[in-house]
């Protein structure tokens, strides 16, 4: 009976394993020794279907201003395609680990695989608001399923000693997605607007479904796991999550305090999901064990995850913001793009390979420390920053953003083989649910405190520009001056030169309001920095004390 009979019940294939051979957890595929030549080919297959179920969410999210002008929508409602996106794709994770508990890898595989494809073909029949609006939702649910899918691929790639690096690998791969669209994302659009995306989306979906059905993953213990009270959780954990998503992702674009259904949807989603936490606080076997999660190494991976991703905004909104502004356009950030996409995969590789699970915390402080420092570094930009002034810092922010991923992750992983695998849905809650929250909550951040700062800067400039200053005069005259050749009228010609100068005084407003923002997330990454490190330090300070006082005592003892 060889090991590659993955069409062998589960009674009889886990007989054929050896111990260092079966899954860590039930749901998981086994990962029996393959040749070098299946490891390859778990390898490309796995990133592969990383790449697929990645790349949708990074197309839109680049592209949100040349999707409304497609649809014919405003920005605030292009603004709701990726929020959408990730209402669903946080909320199906705390079903689709018990999915797979259940009812096993290769049926989770070819479900999701298969409405993958369906998704993408609807996307080229249906290309008005609504259907691209329903259609990116369930893109966000099949998503999750492939994410899933191409880290346990990737797992498969690696011998028993290194697993843990396929894992690393594989959670840091869909960072790639973001700075890769970025980069070929506006020819693509070139060539035939959306419907090119739409093509090359359902391509990469259909070579993900043949791949998969060519290379099958190895079966995984199947168990019974779900019970009624999950679907009653889930019930009113998914739209409270969807709401605090639709508050995110929306509130600096209509205004926090002038949009009457931010305030509606904040109360629905505090009382659904405080409604969803008391049923699972009377449950026996809850899907969301909020005891284990009040534990202390939990809730400090909660908050380093928060941090991270929340002042990991200043590069995926803010940099590219400020460039916006100063009107760099898409083509000519794409040298930035690349170094930071050259940054992502050396951190995703330095994670992986240099992963010491004694010391988990350390890297953390360290992404910290480099996202401190990247962000204090940007803080002093001007009028006349371009891209490549900002090569460095954004460079070691994309360093940065995956060297952590490895190190969190495992932190949660030893709780739950510590604790048990029916904590495993609570962690995933933690790891990923807060990422996706995290991000919605540091882009808020970052929108909402630039537009506060511009408005205070620019108040301040106005009032310091006065027309009786020689300078202001001669400025204005030199404004005046470039509309000598086509306005004749000396009141029109001044009335330009005014409006010009207001530009260009908003223009520094917005620079200034960013150059805030930066010193403010570096400052709070400092912050974290610090707070990260004495908790990797304490044990050391404790056993230390603890030595010492163990040798005052034989000399008191002596001394008596």
């Amino acid at each position: 009976m060889s090991r590659r009979d993955f069409h062998l019940p589960w009674s009889e294939y886990v007989e054929t394993l050896q111990p260092h051979e079966r899954p860590m957890l039930p749901g998981s595929p086994a990962t029996p020794d393959h040749t070098l030549g299946y490891r390859l080919a778990y390898a490309a297959v796995g990133l592969l279907v990383t790449a697929t179920g990645s790349i949708g969410m990074a197309m839109v999210s680049a592209n949100t201003q040349q999707l409304a002008g497609a649809l014919g929508v405003s920005m605030t409602e292009a603004a709701w395609l990726p929020v959408v996106f990730v209402m669903t794709n946080a909320c199906m994770n705390l079903l689709l680990i018990k999915f797979r508990m259940q009812y096993g890898l290769r049926l989770f595989a070819e479900i999701f695989l298969i409405a993958y494809v369906l998704i993408g073909l609807g996307a080229l029949f249906f290309e008005d608001y609504q259907s691209t609006l329903i259609v990116r939702a369930f893109a966000g649910m099949a998503s999750a399923a492939m994410s899933s899918l191409g880290i346990l691929y990737l797992i498969q790639a690696f011998p028993a000693a290194h697993r843990l690096k396929g894992l690393i690998i594989g959670i840091g791969a869909a960072s790639f997605a973001l700075p890769a669209t970025r980069l070929f994302s506006s020819h693509l659009l070139e060539l035939s607007e959306w419907r090119g995306f739409h093509m090359f989306e359902l391509g990469l979906s259909l070579l993900s479904l043949a791949a998969v059905f060519a290379l099958r993953a190895p079966p995984s213990e199947r168990l019974k796991v779900f019970e009624k009270l999950d679907f009653v959780t889930f019930a009113l954990f998914a739209p409270g999550i969807a709401l605090l998503c639709a508050v995110l992702g929306l509130g600096r674009l209509v205004w926090w305090t002038e949009a009457p259904w931010i305030g509606l949807a904040l109360i629905g989603a505090i009382v659904l999901l405080t409604a969803a936490l008391l049923v699972e606080y009377n449950r026996k076997t809850p899907l969301i064990n909020l005891k284990w999660l009040a534990g202390g190494d939990i809730v400090r991976l909660a908050l380093s995850i928060l941090l991270v991703r929340i002042v990991m905004s200043e590069q995926s909104v803010g940099s590219v913001g400020l460039l916006q502004q100063l009107g760099v356009g898409p083509d000519q950030m794409h040298g930035l793009f690349a170094v930071i996409l050259l940054g992502t995969l050396i951190g995703t590789l330095t994670s992986a390979f240099t992963l010491n699970m004694a010391k988990l915390n350390k890297p953390i402080a360290i992404a910290l420390a480099l996202i401190a420092v990247g962000a204090f570094l940007d803080a002093h930009a001007t009028a006349l920053t371009r891209p490549e002034q900002m090569y460095f810092s954004q460079g070691l922010m994309a360093f940065a953003s995956t060297l952590f991923i490895g190190p969190a992750l495992m932190i949660g992983i030893v709780r739950v083989l510590q604790t048990g695998p029916q904590n495993l849905v609570s962690f995933i809650v933690v790891f990923a649910v807060g990422q996706n929250i995290a991000g919605l909550a540091g882009s808020a951040l970052v929108g909402t405190v630039e537009q506060i700062r511009t408005q205070h800067h620019l108040s301040h400039l106005s009032d310091a520009i006065t027309r009786g200053d020689p300078d202001v005069a001669l400025r204005l005259q030199q404004l005046s001056g470039a509309y000598g050749s086509v306005i004749q009228d000396p009141a029109l010609r001044t009335t330009q030169g005014l409006t010009l100068m207001q530009q260009q005084l908003t223009q520094q407003a917005h620079v200034l309001a960013y150059n805030d923002v930066f010193l403010l997330i570096g400052w709070a990454a400092a912050l974290g920095c610090a707070w990260v490190t004495f908790h990797h330090l304490r044990p050391r300070f404790a056993a230390h004390a603890a030595a010492r006082r163990d040798a005052a005592q034989p000399a008191d003892i002596a001394v008596d």
